[in-house]
């Protein structure tokens, strides 16, 4: 595996307390099996509390072997012991079987006393410390946790992170998933944490190392959004799930210029409607020119905004798309709206209302006056000032009427004229030399 995940201190959850005094003993009917078994019992608990934990699993094993009906102490405790016992030694192969043993007494238990559902986060747990990095066994502890979620519906919210990581071991090892399973799995534990922090419980570590496990996977790709969720999502464009989930992984792994994410986005947005959805959205319609389209959604993107600086972001996104639809003198409303909601957006506002007057020289041209219909760019020029646009500036001003067509109208320099169309703005007169 190309990453691995920290999961020190994720893992939180209730040990079945460690105990000896139980009720229904019950001991061997033979007298000297009795006094042994009496004697087996103290001495590996006084080994256990001694923490002599390796020396505890000799009178603890001939218990399970000759009395293993004695009492469910044995078997509590013998977690204790066993899981001490492969800390303590030094030889590995030792240790494994000790870790081994711990599983054993939680199947004996199980058989015994059939209350599996008490201890199997526990029992996953340990699975989890033992057989993480064993590729041979690591599936094995998966399904311990998937064990306890059939018993309890759900994990224990410390223990999510921990599953996630044997998933992806269990994946990098042996293949033991598709993508879209892994996925599916994700989803349905970030579920849960969600549940989990609703009701008051702080997951935020837990969501943060799921998130880094799934991307240390490298699953996800733009391919993928494409071509494997893309089809399940046409063959049920209403499954608000699924268009989420696009929608997330494709922002997140920016994937945003696909047919496929349009389509999410729409999903997403027409559900539950956000600033950013609808914005983002009249953005994709505004670049795939469908202009009525993105005007409808910018408009409702205004109702969602939060602040001035969103909304000056929006009205700036509509007026381009009015401006597009021939709407000039809504446009120009629009952008001046940005730069009043927004000082930073004014800039950009006079540089675009210029650029609307220089654009409509044809569709404002009456024939009969070049002042008049050159009127339009000493309009653009000023609105190019007020933008600091030297460029916009250089351009309107190439195109002012001459001395010699002032004169020849009878006109003079700094005399005031309406342009008149829809720009309607009184200019004074100059000219381009």
């Amino acid at each position: 595996m190309k990453t691995k995940i920290a999961l020190i201190g994720l893992l939180s959850f209730v040990m079945v307390g460690l105990v000896q005094a139980q009720d229904n003993w019950n001991w061997p009917e033979d007298p000297k099996l009795e006094a042994k078994a009496r004697e087996y019992n103290a001495a590996y608990n006084d080994y256990r509390k001694a923490e002599q934990y390796i020396a505890a699993t000799k009178p603890l094993h001939w218990l399970l072997v000759n009395a293993p009906d004695l009492n469910e102490a044995i078997y509590i405790n013998g977690v204790e012991v066993y899981d001490g016992a492969a800390k303590k030694t030094t030889d590995e192969e030792k240790a494994s079987v000790y870790q081994d043993s711990v599983m054993t007494i939680y199947d004996l238990r199980n058989e015994k006393y059939n209350n599996e559902a008490k201890w199997i986060e526990n029992k996953a747990y340990y699975a989890y410390k033992y057989y993480k990095s064993n590729k041979d066994k690591v599936g094995d502890a998966a399904g311990y946790f998937e064990t306890a979620m059939e018993h309890h519906g759900k994990l224990s919210p410390g223990l999510v992170p921990a599953y996630f990581d044997l998933v992806y071991r269990n994946f990098a090892y042996n293949k033991a998933y598709t993508p879209e399973e892994i996925l599916n799995i994700y989803e349905k534990q970030y579920s849960s944490l969600e549940k989990a922090e609703e009701a008051g419980n702080d997951v935020s570590t837990s969501k943060a190392t799921l998130d880094q496990i799934l991307v240390a996977m490298e699953i996800i790709d733009c391919d993928f959004i494409e071509n494997k969720m893309g089809p399940k999502l046409k063959a049920d464009p209403n499954n608000v799930k699924l268009a989420k989930q696009i929608f997330q992984y494709a922002v997140q792994y920016k994937c945003t210029s696909s047919p496929v994410f349009t389509k999410a986005l729409e999903v997403v947005d027409n559900d539950s409607p956000t600033f950013s959805t609808s914005q983002v959205r009249g953005l994709r319609y505004l670049q795939s020119k469908e202009f009525a389209k993105a005007v409808e959604m910018f408009e409702r993107a205004l109702t969602l905004a939060e602040n001035n600086k969103q909304k000056a972001e929006v009205q700036y996104d509509l007026a381009k798309a009015q401006a597009n639809l021939g709407q000039k003198s809504s446009a120009r409303q629009s952008a001046l709206k940005a730069a009043e909601l927004d000082s930073e957006r004014t800039s950009d506002a006079w540089s675009f209302i210029g650029s609307l007057y220089m654009g409509s020289s044809n569709e404002c041209r009456g024939g009969q006056s070049r002042v008049k219909d050159y009127s339009i760019f000493i309009a653009a020029y000023e609105a190019f000032v007020k933008a600091g646009d030297n460029q916009g500036m250089a351009n309107a001003k190439s195109r002012f009427p001459s001395k010699e067509e002032l004169f020849t109208e009878g006109y003079q320099v700094g005399q005031t004229i309406n342009t008149g169309c829809w720009i309607g703005q009184s200019v004074t007169l100059r000219t381009r030399d």
